[in-house]
């Protein structure tokens, strides 16, 4: 009974990365064909627009001259959430763990398979938030994910304990 409910945890969390990276590679192939990088198409004023760019780094291209580094975390992370999936304890926790491992699986293959080439590849971004910076679908599912782990924590603060142990023991 417990691996089987292992292994449905483990379907649910690898539908929804398989998902969240079909729609990330998708959104990003449409992106290059309609969007430039030197317009801002406006969505909500100021606030959201659509622009195209190229992040050879983290977040507001944090170590862009670190891109391989960027690289074998993603592929260390990606195996990491395999197993975390496996393990998770709740449909909610793989459900989070699906999305985080999605978001990463997205911003992975465009390092891997991106120009300027393997394993340095620059992640397409084109969602615009004002300002600050450009992201894509890949950044949005790993914000999901760390969103709904953040609230499986506040809602279940201590960890489950093996059948019979008692706190403190």
């Amino acid at each position: 009974m417990v691996r089987r409910n292992r292994s449905r945890r483990l379907v649910v969390a690898l539908l929804i990365a398989f998902s969240m990276t079909v729609i990330d590679q998708g959104s990003k192939a449409l992106a290059l064909t309609q969007l430039s990088e030197n317009e801002r198409i406006p969505l909500v004023g100021d606030l959201l627009g659509l622009q195209l760019a190229f992040n050879p780094g983290t977040v507001m291209s944090l170590g862009s001259g670190s891109t391989w580094v960027f690289t074998v975390i993603g592929v260390a992370a990606t195996i990491a959430l395999v197993y975390v999936a496996w393990r998770s304890k709740s449909i909610a926790w793989a459900v989070a763990i699906g999305f985080v491992w999605g978001g990463a699986m997205g911003n992975l293959i465009d390092r891997l398979l991106a120009p300027p080439g393997f394993g340095i590849g620059h992640v397409t971004d084109f969602l615009a938030y004002g300002n600050l910076f450009i992201g894509n679908i890949a950044d949005i599912s790993i914000g999901i994910g760390v969103g709904l782990g953040l609230i499986q924590i506040i809602r279940y603060p201590r960890p489950e304990l093996p059948r019979g142990q008692s706190p403190g023991a």
